[in-house]
């Protein structure tokens, strides 16, 4: 079941990618990934160190959820503006060609 669950993620992610462009794709699964994974590391410990057993940890999710989404947005602020700040320099170090326009009537 997880390594369904595993795919039908990869899947929508590849798509999503596709669908926005990279650097779009990535700042949304990294908007979502660094909060799941912080929410599910935390109530796994607090599970075995309050109750002794990680499932009770893993059910009181909710509280503890608005508290480390909020407190992890700087952080997922922080890698969007890093993407961001990367994609503009590599936009500006390309090859720019200089024109000028003539009109009809100075030719």
């Amino acid at each position: 079941m997880t390594y369904l669950a595993l795919y039908i993620a990869g899947i929508a992610s590849i798509w999503w990618i596709f669908r926005v462009g990279w650097s779009e794709g990535f700042k949304t699964i990294v908007s979502v990934l660094i909060p799941l994974v912080l929410i599910i590391i935390f109530n796994a410990r607090a599970g075995r160190l309050l109750f002794r057993n990680p499932f009770v940890g893993l059910i009181s999710v909710l509280p503890t959820a608005i508290f480390i989404y909020k407190g992890s947005q700087p952080f997922v602020n922080g890698i969007n503006s890093w993407i961001d700040r990367k994609t503009n320099d590599s936009v500006e170090s390309q090859n720019v060609v200089d024109t000028e326009v003539i009109s009809k009537e100075d030719a």
